[in-house]
């Protein structure tokens, strides 16, 4: 059995590019999805996990991040006054509370890469292997990191990744990893090629935005160089310690959506849209309506 997973990290910090102008004054991790922001689901992830204390690493830009994570006592006031107490009630079981939390919001001052960003946490982690989770990896269903640390505790792998199949030239677009085995949802390997020209990819297993590391992680990272694009790369710090803790790929139960794509966006909009009785009418007039014609643009 190993040491329980104490700590999760938000790594928030990013710009945001692929949506802007949508992001030049929401972050991106406030986006929602249909109502609800982006950050709130891994937020939810986490707290089924159990994680005692949440680091969010990101940066004095986005202020609106904490504002949205912290209770707000106020507005809830505000909202009661009003009459309004089934949404000032849902906020506060949203929020994580100041003094019955445990939550550290720290800062990257400089986009210098996914390592430097969960490096950024180190000084407040918890002793023993940290989660971290990526909120643009949207993973539906049950918690994906619950069901990882469930994994990680009956069998200790060193480092685990959450890895989905894909097909063979979507290995272009992921971390892929080179496995030697399987065992139930457990996928052992012996390392990872980042984004590699399908024909070599080593498996179609694909690493997306969770992970359960050993406390080591930090040590790694410290004395990483810097790697594609002149950052820290947090795969880069993982192969490391590939061979001296062991690596394998967790095959989760979810439905995992690429919130940090157009499409991805949509899509996860459009699944949780149908399982809204309000949104679930509108879709089926319009789809039933034929008013909407799909066409694509060809380039110039």
């Amino acid at each position: 059995m190993s040491a329980p997973v104490r700590t999760a990290i938000f790594p928030v910090a990013g710009l945001g590019t692929r949506f802007l102008p949508a992001t030049k004054a929401t972050p991106k991790e406030l986006l929602p999805v249909v109502d609800t922001p982006l950050i709130q689901f891994a937020i939810n992830e986490a707290r089924e996990a159990g994680v005692e204390r949440m680091i969010f690493v990101s940066h004095p830009s986005k202020a609106a991040i904490e504002r949205h994570v912290m209770d707000d006592a106020d507005l809830r006031a505000t909202l009661t006054a009003r009459g309004k107490t089934d949404i000032a009630q849902a906020l506060h079981e949203t929020a994580l509370c100041p003094v019955g939390d445990d939550v550290v919001f720290t800062m990257q001052h400089e986009p210098l890469g996914l390592g430097h960003a969960v490096l950024c946490a180190r000084e407040h982690a918890l002793p023993g292997p940290i989660a971290v989770l990526l909120p643009d990896d949207l993973i539906l269903g049950k918690s994906c990191l619950a069901e990882m640390v469930d994994a990680y505790a009956q069998a200790p792998q060193g480092h685990m990744v959450a890895a989905m199949h894909v097909s063979q030239e979507e290995t272009r677009k992921y971390g892929i990893l080179s496995v030697t085995g399987r065992d139930g949802r457990v996928v052992h390997a012996d390392g990872m090629v980042e984004k590699p020209k399908p024909q070599n990819a080593p498996s179609r297993e694909a690493v997306v935005g969770r992970y359960v590391l050993d406390g080591s992680i930090f040590d790694d990272l410290a004395n990483q160089p810097p790697g594609a694009g002149g950052e820290i790369q947090l795969t880069d710090a993982i192969s490391r310690g590939t061979e001296r803790l062991g690596l394998a790929g967790f095959r989760f139960s979810g439905t995992r959506y690429d919130c940090g794509s157009k499409g991805g966006m949509l899509r996860a909009t459009l699944d949780l849209a149908a399982q809204d009785p309000e949104c679930a009418e509108v879709l089926e007039e319009v789809l039933s309506s034929g008013k909407i014609a799909f066409r694509t643009s060809s380039a110039a």
